[in-house]
């Protein structure tokens, strides 16, 4: 490949084929499972092969999709799938949980491994620490600027953006809506999408204030591989054939610089439109979802899109050069760019009519007809006065292009070493000696003083002068709106004596180390199996917050390398968002920070000012339930706007063991996710 990719999504065979037809670079799929597309047709493990022997012959990239958290009790058919998925010729994993990393690297060493969005790696720290991991690319969040885009790709790994396709309204890997209300978590491949759900300020049931427009980059790829962008990338492999084919020959056509038609892609598949905020930073009229019209715009386009890929890709050119000598077989060499192959044949009889001749030759070995080849040049060296069949002629090419076929699959195949799983784990047996209190304003800080630990924001730590430094874990924004500014600011902390960090997100244990403080593993991180606490163990980091989307049985199996905790009260956070809701549909001073859903639920909103944070409509709350916890070393309380009286009142049940209440949630600690 020259220049930048295209890469296509795939989520059927029919899909793969459109893409490979219409000139992707490379295409990525998922498999029947780890994918974060479960619900897509994907591909079994014939499947797998078949796709990837497929793309290589077409001298296309092919890479799987094992991006979802996994279990303990997953492991074993994880490794037997990434074996699998390595002896198909995979070019490369993309992969959001840290354990599935570390397994992958285990069980397939030279195994190329991507760092999927789901990691929410949006800043140059974070990509500079998957570099420093062996990562060989990184997806980056759909929200940030050109600007951002441009600073990641100076790193020096690969950069794969999102070009064209849906818009989640929250950040990648940090949405925890559908699972929170119906057990299917986004980080495992079963979102539900209750975002494109009505949700609206004013309790209006025809908004949909959770819902974007499709993004499309596509008038900006230019200038994305200009800036050092690798991989354009197209999301859809839940879309079909005609979606695919039609964005990447737009894709195509943007980098031709010629125009793309915008009208027919909208007809296709779109969401009221197309937005390009986060890129240019015009984040207004970014709201949009699939109307009627949207729909019956699709159908009359279909066919004639189809028809764009009904054809095979013709991906190379054939040279001949045929010996046909008297008194020896026949022998016939086929080149292309790459490869050479030569087949013998039958010795050819003396002409009683008319003999062979270059002309005869040449138009039966240009019978290319339902191969991947046009017919190039033909030499021959040709004995006077002999025949050759026109079955004999065309047994040999088609020897030959069968040849060509396997010597080129093999040449694009990667040659993986495959070994058993082999990673010793630790496992400390823990008990409940913790109880960390999690503020958010500085008004707070009295209620929790008597807390082992006090997670606070760097702004209630530098303004507060609290005394207890020793106690306190800083916990910076979850989102990275501007590294730098963050970097400044926490290492103003660090001289001022705070000793501990929260990291919730990748980029903050580079940051962390750097800046010599002892690290702590925050929700956002998805530690939800025993190789992932392995891994934050080499990362030196002191302990982690594990998922709330584990049940309490699977934490209490955990081997744990560190010690863990869990967020044992609060208004969980469902979702972080770059384009705030309540600001799209009333505008910021009439904002109440509620927003409410289609049952009239009333969901809080937590302003950060560069992005905000939504959060569950009800508390997550087991002060009757302490009994049920086991084998973890803390727990936290998580607290967001709670006034310090209600604050008081929250510990003094945890501190006396509580009562049931109403209105309140149990998590997923007892349902568990699909």
């Amino acid at each position: 490949m020259l220049g930048t990719e295209i890469l296509a999504p795939a989520g059927s065979f029919e899909s793969l084929k459109a893409a490979v037809n219409c000139g992707a670079d490379a295409v990525y799929i998922g498999g029947k499972q780890f994918s974060a597309r479960q619900n897509a047709a994907n591909f079994d493990d014939e499947e797998l092969k078949q796709a990837a022997e497929l793309c290589h012959l077409h001298n296309i990239k092919i890479y799987l999709t094992v991006n979802t958290i996994i279990f303990d009790n997953q492991v074993n058919d994880f490794v037997r799938f990434i074996k699998n998925a390595a002896n198909a010729g995979i070019d490369a994993f993309i992969v959001q949980d840290t354990g599935a990393a570390e397994i992958i690297r285990n069980v397939v060493p030279n195994a190329n491994i991507h760092g999927s969005t789901q990691m929410t790696v949006h800043s140059v720290k974070g990509a500079k620490f998957l570099k420093e991991l062996g990562f060989k690319r990184v997806v980056i969040s759909r929200e940030l600027t050109e600007k951002q885009i441009k600073e990641i790709c100076s790193v020096g790994i690969e950069t794969e953006v999102f070009v064209h396709g849906a818009l989640c309204m929250c950040v990648s890997g940090q949405c925890y809506l559908s699972s929170l209300i119906g057990q299917r978590s986004a980080n495992r491949g079963f979102c539900a999408q209750p975002c494109r759900l009505p949700y609206s300020v004013f309790r209006k049931p025809e908004n949909n204030d959770l819902s974007l427009k499709d993004l499309s980059l596509i008038s900006h790829l230019k200038k994305l591989s200009q800036i050092g962008v690798f991989s354009l990338k197209i999301e859809g492999r839940m879309k079909r054939p005609e979606y695919v084919a039609s964005a990447i020959l737009a894709c195509r056509q943007s980098l031709n610089d010629q125009t793309p038609d915008m009208a027919l892609l909208k007809s296709v598949f779109s969401r009221n439109g197309f937005t390009d905020g986060y890129f240019t930073g015009n984040t207004e009229n970014m709201f949009g979802t699939r109307e009627k019209d949207d729909i019956i715009a699709a159908r009359d386009i279909l066919p004639d899109i189809r028809k764009k890929y009904d054809h095979e890709k013709k991906s190379g050119k054939l040279d001949f050069h045929a010996e046909i000598k008297s008194k020896s077989p026949v022998k016939l060499t086929v080149s292309d760019s790459f490869e050479s192959v030569t087949v013998f044949g039958e010795i050819p009889e003396t002409a009683v009519n008319k003999p062979i001749d270059f002309t005869y030759l040449e138009r039966q070995l240009s019978k290319l007809g339902g191969t991947i080849y046009e017919f190039g040049n033909l030499s021959a060296d040709i004995d006077d006065g002999l025949i050759l069949s026109a079955k004999s002629i065309n047994t040999l090419r088609r020897e030959a292009v069968e040849l060509l076929n396997k010597k080129t699959i093999k040449r694009n195949t990667h040659k993986y070493n495959c070994c058993p799983l082999d990673i010793a784990l630790t496992d400390i047996r823990e008990n409940l000696r913790e109880t960390r209190m999690r503020i958010s304003h500085i008004n707070q800080l009295e209620a929790v003083s008597e807390a082992d630990n006090i997670i606070m924001p760097p702004d209630v730590f530098l303004n507060s002068k609290y005394k207890n430094i020793s106690k306190v874990i800083i916990e910076p924004p979850r989102f990275i709106y501007n590294e730098k500014e963050i970097f400044k600011i926490l290492e103003k902390c660090r001289s001022n004596g705070a000793e501990h960090l929260m990291c919730s997100n990748l980029a903050y244990i580079k940051i962390g180390k750097e800046l010599d403080f002892k690290l702590h593993g925050d929700f956002g991180l998805n530690t939800a199996n025993s190789y992932s606490l392995n891994f934050l163990n080499k990362m030196n980091l002191t302990d982690a917050v594990l998922s709330f989307e584990m049940k309490f049985k699977q934490i209490s199996a955990l081997k744990k390398a560190i010690p863990t905790g869990i967020i044992a009260y609060g208004y969980l956070p469902v979702m972080i968002t770059k384009n705030c809701p309540i600001k799209n549909e009333v505008g910021c001073k009439r904002c109440e920070k509620i927003i409410y859903d289609r049952t009239r639920r009333a969901n809080k909103i937590v302003c950060h000012g560069n992005y905000t944070e939504i959060l569950n409509a009800q508390p997550l709350y087991l002060a009757d339930k302490m009994q049920d916890i086991k084998n973890i070393s803390f727990i936290t309380l998580y607290f967001t706007n709670e006034t310090p009286e209600k604050i008081k009142e929250i510990i003094k049940d945890y501190c006396s063991g509580g009562t049931e209440k109403n209105n309140i949630t149990r998590g997923l600690y007892y349902r568990g996710v699909i």
